[in-house]
C-alpha cells in the first residue's frame, strides 16, 4: 500500500507541479524536505528518544510496567491476542497510550518506537507488519484525546471567550475514530487479501518466535524485593507534595497560593495543571520507585538511553521517503487542487469548505495542519463554529503518514498491509464525528 501511495505522490506532483509551472517550487521542496526530515526532526528526536527510553527502561526493571500492563490485562489481550499478557510490549504500548491520551508528545513518540522494537520481537516475518502492529498503529493514530493541548493553547492566544470548549469534542470525536480502528483493523485482518500465508520452510511450517515473557527486564523486576514499610511511606510522601502542587496550580485559594490565580475558570486552570505536571511526574516517579525498589538507576537510565541514539537513526530513510514526497505533492498544489474538486460535492453534503485544506493536510503534516488551522482561527475568529470544528478535528485526529514512517521505519518494516487503510479511515471517522459532534454541542 504505501509503495503505491508515495510513488501516486511523486508522480502527481510533478504533473501538477508542470500544469501549473510549479516544478521549480516543487524541486525547492524536495530538497528543503529531505534536510527537515533529518536536520529538524530525526537529529532533535535523539535527545528525546534517549530521555524517554531511559526512564522507559527504569520503569521496566522496578516493575512498573508490569503492574501496568497486568492491571489493563483483559482489554490488552483483546486488541492484541498474539501478543502474550506478561510480553514487554503490553507495557510499552500502555505507556504510549497514557502519553497519547495526555498530548504528551515528546513522551509518546519515544515510547511507541519502544512498543514497535517489542513487537517485532514476536513478528516471524521482518520487513512484514504483524497485526498487532497494525493494531498499535491504528489505535497510535487515533488515540482518545484528554487534553488536545496545541489547539487550546492556539484558540488562547488569539483570545477565545472558551478555548477549552473543544477538550469534550475533541473526546468524543476520537473516541469514535479510536472504536473505528479498533473494527476496521478486526475486520481487515481476517479478510484473505490482508491475511499472511504460513510461510514454509523444508516442508516444515514457520512458527512464531517462540515467546519468552521472562526478559532480563522483567525477571530483574520480577526478582525484586518489595517495598518496605518506609518505601511506601517515602512514595506517600511524594503523593502528598504532588497533590499539593496541582492543587496550588489548579486551585491556588485553597492552598493559600498565587493571590488573584482564581480569577481564570477552574476548568482551564485544572487543564493548565495537569499539562504542567504530567511531565516532570512521569520524569521523577519513575526513577524514584525504581530507587526504592533497589535498582541501579543511574546505570539503568544510560543503558536505556543508549538505544535512542540508534532508533533515531534507523528512521532516517523512511523519513526522507515520506516527507519529501509529502512536500513535492504540497508545493505542487495537490492539497489546494483537491480542495477545489471536492468543494462543491462538500457543500452539498452540508460539510464546511473552509475545512477541507486542513483535513487533506492532516494525514500527511502535523505542521502543516497548525498552520492552516491557525490561519483558519485568524480568518474567521476563535469562537466561529467551523474554527472549533477544526480546532476539535485537529485534537482527535494524527499525522497518519509520518506515525507509519517513523514507527515502522524504526523496525525496518516496508509491507505495511492494512495499517494505511485503517490509520485513514479512522481519521475519516474523526474528522466526520468532530463536524456533528460540534453542530451538536457547540452549534448554538
Amino acid at each position: 500500500m504505501l509503495n503505491y501511495i508515495w510513488l501516486g505522490l511523486l508522480l502527481l506532483a510533478v504533473f501538477i507541479g508542470g500544469a501549473q509551472d510549479r516544478l521549480p517550487a516543487v524541486a525547492e521542496a524536495s530538497l528543503k524536505m529531505a534536510r527537515d526530515s533529518v536536520m529538524e526532526t530525526a537529529l532533535p528526536l535523539v535527545g528525546i528518544m534517549a530521555l524517554w527510553l531511559g526512564m522507559m527502561r527504569l520503569a521496566e526493571r522496578s516493575g512498573l510496567v508490569l503492574l501496568l500492563a497486568r492491571a489493563l490485562r483483559p482489554l490488552m489481550r483483546w486488541l492484541f491476542p498474539d501478543v502474550p499478557a506478561d510480553h514487554p510490549a503490553m507495557g510499552s504500548m500502555l505507556m504510549n497510550f497514557a502519553a497519547n491520551m495526555l498530548g504528551l508528545n515528546n513522551a509518546s513518540t519515544p515510547l511507541g518506537l519502544r512498543a514497535m522494537k517489542d513487537l517485532e520481537t514476536l513478528n516471524p516475518r521482518p520487513g512484514v507488519a504483524t497485526d498487532a502492529m497494525c493494531m498499535f498503529l491504528a489505535v497510535n493514530t487515533s488515540s482518545i484525546q484528554l487534553i488536545p493541548a496545541t489547539a487550546i493553547a492556539v484558540l488562547a492566544a488569539n483570545n477565545a471567550k472558551d478555548p477549552t470548549a473543544i477538550v469534550g469534542t475533541a473526546l468524543l470525536s476520537s473516541a469514535c475514530g479510536v472504536t473505528a480502528a479498533v473494527l476496521v483493523t478486526k475486520v481487515l485482518a481476517r479478510l484473505p487479501l490482508f491475511r499472511l500465508r504460513q510461510e514454509v520452510v523444508a516442508g516444515v511450517p514457520v512458527a512464531a518466535p517462540a515467546s519468552k515473557p521472562e526478559t532480563p527486564a522483567l525477571k530483574e523486576a520480577a526478582g525484586l524485593r518489595p517495598l518496605r514499610w518506609w518505601g511506601w511511606m517515602v512514595l506517600a510522601g511524594y503523593a502528598l507534595f504532588c497533590l499539593y502542587v496541582f492543587l496550588r496550580l489548579a486551585f491556588p485559594e485553597m492552598v493559600g497560593a498565587v493571590p488573584g490565580a482564581s480569577a481564570r475558570a477552574g476548568f482551564i486552570r485544572v487543564v493548565d495543571a495537569v499539562s504542567k505536571l504530567s511531565i516532570p511526574l512521569m520524569l521523577s516517579l519513575f526513577p524514584l520507585y525504581a530507587a526504592l525498589r533497589r535498582v541501579k538507576v543511574y546505570e539503568e537510565f544510560v543503558d536505556g538511553a543508549t538505544e535512542g541514539f540508534e532508533v533515531a537513526i534507523k528512521i532516517i530513510p523512511y523519513l526522507v521517503a515520506i516527507l519529501v514526497a509529502v512536500g513535492m505533492f504540497r508545493a505542487a498544489g495537490g492539497i489546494d487542487l483537491l480542495s477545489q474538486w471536492l468543494g462543491p460535492a462538500m457543500r452539498a453534503l452540508r460539510f464546511p469548505p473552509d475545512l477541507l485544506p486542513m483535513v487533506l493536510m492532516r494525514p500527511l503534516s502535523g505542521s502543516g495542519t497548525l498552520g492552516l488551522f491557525t490561519e483558519l482561527v485568524r480568518h474567521l475568529g476563535p469562537d466561529n463554529l467551523v474554527t472549533r470544528m477544526a480546532g476539535t478535528i485537529f485534537g482527535s485526529s494524527e499525522t497518519t503518514f509520518y506515525v507509519l514512517a517513523v514507527y515502522f521505519g524504526s523496525v525496518a518494516v516496508k509491507r505495511a498491509r492494512y495499517a494505511v487503510i485503517a490509520g485513514l479511515t479512522a481519521d475519516l471517522v474523526s474528522v466526520i464525528a468532530s463536524v456533528i459532534v460540534c453542530r451538536l454541542v457547540l452549534g448554538q
